[in-house]
């Protein structure tokens, strides 16, 4: 019989963070305490793109809307709040003013979790 190896499969943990944002900061602080180190995606410098937002939004359980800052000067700009607006037309919006993605969301496997509170992503860890 061969020698089995340990192999570690070590999933990667991606943060979408905003410096800027206390909850983003908190929910860092947070897996920093708890020894995990992950990926950092600076979602307002390195937009995600639509394809990129729709898998998000699979793994949050979440449509579009339930993803958007309701709150951004985009939002009230570009008539968002229109019920009538696809799931499409949303995450368009989000690519083209990503100010308007909530944050911040862990990612973790094909699991996420948006950080509102920041305990929130305990949950997928």
């Amino acid at each position: 019989m061969g020698r089995h190896r340990n192999i570690v499969h070590k999933t990667m943990i991606t943060l979408y963070h905003n410096p800027r944002c206390s909850k983003s900061r908190q929910t860092l602080a947070l897996l920093e305490e708890r020894g995990i180190e992950p990926e950092i995606i600076l979602y307002l410098e390195s937009p995600p793109s639509a394809s990129t937002l729709k898998s998000l939004l699979k793994k949050l359980g979440m449509s579009a809307r339930d993803l958007l800052r309701k709150g951004e000067d985009a939002y009230k700009d570009n008539n968002l709040g229109d019920m009538s607006l696809s799931d499409k037309a949303l995450i368009d919006a989000m690519v083209q003013f990503p100010k308007l993605i909530e944050r911040p969301i862990l990612v973790n496997g094909d699991r996420a979790a948006l950080g509102r509170p920041p305990q929130a992503v305990l949950e997928i860890l």
